[in-house]
């Protein structure tokens, strides 16, 4: 399936399923949910889990949520959600010319970390990828919990408050 649960678009890959590097996790979590969540995931991201199977766009969503949404075109639905949700991260490329960024990122927002370098996302066996994410992530905060953990997170790169959400 293109465009899995958590996946990542690379034509030079043989999967589109690039699972969040664990330090990411480490370094913002814990999470109540992730809604958006690959099958077979080697560590867990949250309590709770919905994958591909469940359709995390179906359930409600309580707590604080991570998200490493699908890339592409669904990118912006699991954003919107996650706006209208108003607490919870999200990791996507840092495209921040894109209609999705103007419709549910700068207006909701709460706090970005434009992260620094290239992140190399893992296999779904949990190994490192060898090549780099190749575009630039940036993860997002819906809420002020959320930017509070982001800001003050050790992830290395560029912090921006923003006014959404918080």
């Amino acid at each position: 399936m293109s465009g899995a649960m958590g996946s990542h678009q690379s034509a030079a890959m043989k999967s589109d399923v690039w699972l969040t590097p664990p330090h990411i996790i480490d370094a913002l979590g814990p999470f109540d949910l992730d809604p958006c969540s690959p099958i077979g995931r080697p560590w867990d991201t949250a309590a709770k889990h919905y994958t591909a199977e469940d359709d995390g766009l179906s359930f409600e969503w309580e707590g604080r949520v991570w998200m490493n949404p699908p890339y592409g075109a669904q990118a912006a639905t699991w954003l919107e959600r996650l706006a209208k949700h108003g607490d919870g991260i999200a990791l996507v490329f840092a495209r921040t010319e894109t209609r999705m960024f103007f419709d549910w990122v700068w207006p909701h927002a709460a706090a970005l970390l434009f992260i620094e370098g290239r992140l190399h996302f893992h296999h779904p066996d949990g190994t490192r990828a060898k090549a780099n994410s190749g575009a630039p992530s940036v993860l997002i905060a819906y809420g002020e919990q959320a930017a509070r953990k982001l800001l003050g997170s050790s992830i290395a790169g560029a912090r921006v408050r923003l006014g959404g959400n918080a």
